[in-house]
């Protein structure tokens, strides 16, 4: 039976899209959820026939009952597991507690290493010679998840946040697929600070 997967996005979707274009049998996307009902994401859902929902924090009194409008709304689509794909705000207590350790989150740098928002940012003025993405399972601090995978960019001389950034989302697609893959397929062991995919 393929997992159900629910995909979180705020931008374009193009992590949304890989998992969409994945040539597997691991999962269904059954939901993707917007905070912001103008995400590019949402259509490329619509396009490909997935249901859509968009749980805005404008709708909600104040940010813990935002979070257990989404935490709501993801259960609705009862998943087995939840991806954050260009997703650009920090769950809350009400999400994370829903659904321990079955939430996947990617992050531009090479973790615990550029936390944040601006991890390729912070890679290219710290200096470092490589860089590239973390794909991690979400708890309750900022990018601190027991880490599922990464893969690594050698950084060119004189190359910019933006290029840099475009060379690691092409690794960072790849991953993300091949870890959800596993996921779906294989599920995971978190042990303290370890993960192991079977």
């Amino acid at each position: 039976m393929r997992a159900r997967v629910v995909v979180l996005v705020s931008g374009g979707g193009t992590n949304l899209q890989a998992l969409i274009d994945a040539p597997q049998q691991a999962f269904d996307i059954v939901g993707v959820i917007s905070d912001r009902p103008d995400a590019a994401g949402l259509d490329r859902a619509a396009a490909a026939g997935i249901p859509t929902a968009v749980v805005p924090p404008s709708a909600s009194p104040d940010r813990a009952a935002w979070d257990r409008d989404l935490a709501r709304t993801i259960a609705s689509f009862d998943p087995a597991w939840i991806v954050c794909a260009g997703f650009m705000r920090i769950l809350g207590a009400a999400v994370i507690e829903a659904f321990p350790m079955r939430i996947v989150n990617t992050h531009p740098a090479l973790l615990p290493a550029f936390p944040g928002a601006h991890g390729v940012r912070d890679a290219l003025d710290y200096g470092v010679r490589v860089t590239g993405c973390t794909v991690h399972l979400v708890d309750a601090g900022v990018d601190t998840g027991p880490i599922l995978g990464q893969r690594a960019i050698d950084i060119r001389d004189g190359e910019g946040e933006d290029a840099v950034h475009e060379r690691i989302k092409v690794v960072e697609r790849e991953l993300l697929v091949d870890i959800v893959t596993r996921l779906c397929t294989q599920g995971c062991t978190v042990h303290g600070r370890k993960v192991t995919i079977p």
